[in-house]
């Protein structure tokens, strides 16, 4: 069985590039094969991944809802064409982009047969990464109350540790299994003052490590560079090594 780790948090904390430096720590560690699935609307971890998408999960259900199956072709059959399609394939992990959330209206069908297909291609891996958005509705159709870890990344702000706040009961209230949940704060500058452990503590949040804050990972956003290939030294990425050497089993 899989394990799996979900990220998730406010935009703007870091999220997506603590979600790649997983990926990059399971590669390290020779664990592979990885599943990274982006489940957040907003997608952008084949950027920090360093690889190109030209299909998403959502756009197969989509093209099924339209009718878009050729003639003489089962809606089965299309849809698991389109859901290969939509897997893209490197040495060392995979990548599937869930894409934009499903819009007015139901097709159950489509629905179905999706979910059908991620939990065949999750029993693939030893080891999955999902990027979420903060509002998680992705996770509970996708991984089917199988999370082994939950990584809620926030900032310094007062408003990102609510949110961690918020997205750690949310978890609790869809009843997706959740098995332990962490709190990450990156982007530190100085250690977390004593407001700030108040509100962690208060929500009955786990605080399992800090990032600091790092110019060289900005120069990589800003310029389009994989964060992925941050160099092994780097102080934030060796923080978050730090924190996965504790979490990933």
């Amino acid at each position: 069985m899989a394990f799996s780790i979900a990220l998730a948090g406010k935009g703007g904390t870091g999220k997506t590039t603590v979600a790649g430096m997983l990926v990059n720590y399971l590669i390290h560690q020779d664990k592979t094969p990885i599943l990274a699935v982006d489940a957040d609307s907003n997608a952008n971890l084949n950027e920090v991944l360093g690889v190109e998408v030209t299909e998403t999960i959502g756009g197969a259900r989509e093209d099924m809802k339209k009718g878009e199956v050729p003639s003489g072709m089962t809606k089965d059959v299309f849809m698991s064409m389109k859901l290969e399609q939509a897997i893209i394939e490197t040495p060392r992990f995979d990548l599937v982009v869930m894409g934009q959330p499903e819009g007015a209206g139901c097709y159950c069908a489509a629905n179905t047969l999706l979910t059908n297909f991620l939990d065949r291609l999750i029993k693939n891996y030893p080891y999955v990464v999902m990027d979420n958005e903060a509002g998680m509705e992705h996770i509970s159709r996708l991984t089917t109350k199988n999370v082994d870890i939950l990584l809620v990344v926030s900032d310094t702000s007062r408003r990102g540790l609510q949110a961690a706040a918020r997205i750690h009961q949310l978890a609790r209230d869809l009843n997706i299994g959740v098995e332990k949940s962490y709190l990450i704060v990156n982007q530190t500058r100085e250690p977390m003052p004593d407001a700030m452990m108040e509100i962690v503590q208060s929500n009955g949040l786990e605080l399992i490590g800090t990032i600091p804050e790092d110019p060289a990972i900005y120069d990589f956003d800003l310029n389009g560079r994989p964060t992925i290939e941050i160099p092994a030294e780097n102080p934030a990425l060796q923080a978050a090594y730090g924190i996965f050497e504790r979490i990933v089993r």
